[in-house]
């Protein structure tokens, strides 16, 4: 148990890093390993939101001047019907084959936005049509494949002008979606002793990762910001089909 925690301390680090640097995919690196390491999935990804809720609130205090609570919200609403829907369709779905999809899906749209990314910023603008629309994607995809984020990175890396307010937004987002998601895990019994004890234990893992991330974010300047995003969307769809 005590190898497994130091796993899962370095595994928290490095998803902290990730999250604190890019905005998003704290679930995606961790969940590589972390339901290999708790004694269930459910609790595996349980563990994983809880700590992401953690990393991201952190990263959130600190652009939260940046978060426009009138854009923001429409994206929440959408996402909260859709998601609910779209967990009523778990049962009726493949999910290794969706999962394929879904990375082949995320590693085309990598490309796509870095080569069209000019123009795909006079196309996506910060208007209700496009709030709704991002929030329904991002249901759909938190429904049937527990991964939320890459429709509103896209969304808001594109709209907003400049890294610190679209750091500020996504990762309002996150603390927002993380929270609902908890409620239902701890319904579900999912918030276990054990869950509690990792978390502790991975506390300082996490801070080391905001901290590393938080310094490699104030590096990367604006104009190349947006590539490493679409980068890591790229590697996060290789990763869920590889994984599929």
């Amino acid at each position: 148990m005590t190898e497994n925690l130091l796993y899962i301390l370095l595994l928290s680090a490095g998803a902290s890093f990730v999250q604190r640097t890019v905005g998003f995919g704290f679930g995606i690196f961790i969940m590589t390993a972390l339901p290999f390491l708790m004694p269930s999935y459910g609790e595996a990804v349980t563990l994983s939101g809880i700590l992401s809720l953690t990393s991201a609130t952190v990263v959130m205090i600190k652009y939260i001047k940046y978060v426009n609570w009138r854009r923001l919200l429409p994206v929440f609403g959408a996402f909260v019907i859709m998601s609910t829907l779209a967990i009523n369709l778990l049962d009726k779905i493949e999910g290794s084959a969706m999962r394929m999809i879904l990375g082949i899906m995320l590693i085309v749209i990598s490309l796509y936005f870095s080569f069209f990314k000019e123009k795909l910023q006079k196309i996506i603008r910060p208007t209700t049509g496009w709030q709704l629309g991002t929030g329904s994607v991002s249901g759909i995809m938190g429904g049937l494949f527990g991964m939320h984020g890459p429709p509103v990175v896209l969304y808001l890396i594109a709209s907003e002008p400049d890294k610190d307010h679209y750091m500020g937004m996504i990762q309002t987002y996150a603390v927002i979606t993380n929270i609902v998601m908890l409620a239902v895990r701890a319904f579900n019994g999912y918030v276990t002793p054990v869950v509690g004890t990792t978390y502790l234990y991975s506390l300082g893992g996490l801070a080391l990762g905001v901290i590393a991330g938080n310094w490699a974010f104030s590096r990367i300047p604006n104009r190349i910001f947006t590539y490493v995003v679409y980068a890591y969307i790229g590697i996060s769809g290789l990763i869920i089909f590889l994984t599929a």
